[in-house]
């Protein structure tokens, strides 16, 4: 039975669900869990301030951004599938690892066989690389250097790159000027520096989250062997690496209004200010070893990446409402 109220549960957090309220579950809810569909939006989001970059140089065209933002999404959602699969494969995701203690795991919990599993992903991949190839036959010049990329990261974001201290610098890369640069290019047909650059200011929020979560499992990642950045620089530094990020988003963003490539309506950024003396303290110091009294226990043992995300959204709310009011007296 399609239980709709669970689509929107899944695209809000990362349920867990006991094998029963599984099996009851019908196929949508089913794809949307196991892809941990919550955090699709930023991929979503990603497209859609490069289609706006697109409509603000009137290049605008709804059919191609339709096929460019549901060919990112069921790509991110690709990765997903393949990073539980590879982890789960590897040995990494046994024993109540950290990645179980947050949401489903689809083949750690005996949600699914693999037969299952792989069915899930074929049909995610496939229709990724359909609507891929589609935009290529469209447009051709760089379209097809830019989905090489993204089907390189797809693959090799779980391994070898996030074993090797790589993934954190992917994240920037992918959701900055390959997404938001690419989705512009695609409608454009030309590449636009101004755009890469805005693409930065949006981009370090997702690496700040996966930053700080890659910080909140740094002990578990270093026991499995699993070199994230982090496990490589030690917990500290990359507290403060999560700090200076965020600051890097304001000072970006003051420096393209400054320069002219933006009106002033993008340095609406500045008054989510008030929330970084709060943000600072946290990251001045370690996690905590057990969950403090009054923290939602749905959201531990998220730690630094449930405060930077936190941070993110109200950051790129008023970033993309900066930028739509920017580009309304241009259309």
């Amino acid at each position: 039975m399609i239980d709709v109220r669970m689509w929107g549960r899944a695209l809000a957090q990362m349920p867990k669900l006991s094998q029963s309220e599984w099996q009851a579950l019908d196929p949508v809810a089913k794809w949307l869990i196991a892809c941990r569909a919550s955090v699709l939006f930023m991929t979503f989001t990603a497209a859609a301030l490069g289609g706006l970059m697109a409509w603000r140089a009137g290049a605008f065209e709804l059919n191609l951004w339709l096929a460019t933002v549901l060919g990112l999404m069921f790509a991110h959602a690709t990765n997903n599938l393949l990073n539980d699969y590879t982890d789960s494969r590897r040995g990494i995701d046994k024993e109540n690892y950290y990645r179980n203690q947050y949401g489903v795991h689809v083949l750690e919990d005996g949600l699914m066989s693999e037969r299952q599993f792989w069915r899930y992903l074929g049909i995610t991949a496939g229709i990724a690389l359909s609507l891929g190839s589609w935009l290529i036959y469209q447009r051709s010049g760089l379209t097809l250097n830019l989905m090489l990329a993204g089907s390189f990261f797809v693959l090799f974001y779980t391994w070898p790159l996030k074993y090797y201290g790589l993934g954190e610098p992917a994240v920037l890369l992918v959701w900055g000027p390959l997404m938001v640069g690419g989705s512009y290019y695609i409608l454009a047909g030309q590449w636009s520096w101004d755009v890469t650059w805005l693409s930065l200011v949006f981009a370090l929020g997702p690496t700040t989250v996966l930053f700080g979560k890659h910080t909140d499992k740094l002990g578990a990642d270093k026991a499995k062997g699993v070199n994230t950045l982090p496990v490589l620089i030690g917990e500290k530094l990359s507290r403060h690496c999560v700090l200076a990020m965020i600051l890097a988003q304001y000072l970006l963003s003051i420096a393209l209004v400054a320069t002219g490539s933006f009106g002033w309506p993008l340095l609406l950024v500045l008054l989510n200010l008030p929330q970084l003396p709060a943000l600072y303290r946290v990251f001045q110091t370690p996690k905590p070893e057990a969950k403090p009294g009054t923290y939602p226990a749905e959201v531990w043992p998220l730690w630094f990446s449930a405060q930077a995300f936190r941070h993110t959204r109200h950051f790129t709310s008023l970033f993309l409402l900066g930028v739509v009011l920017d580009t309304l007296p241009l259309t």
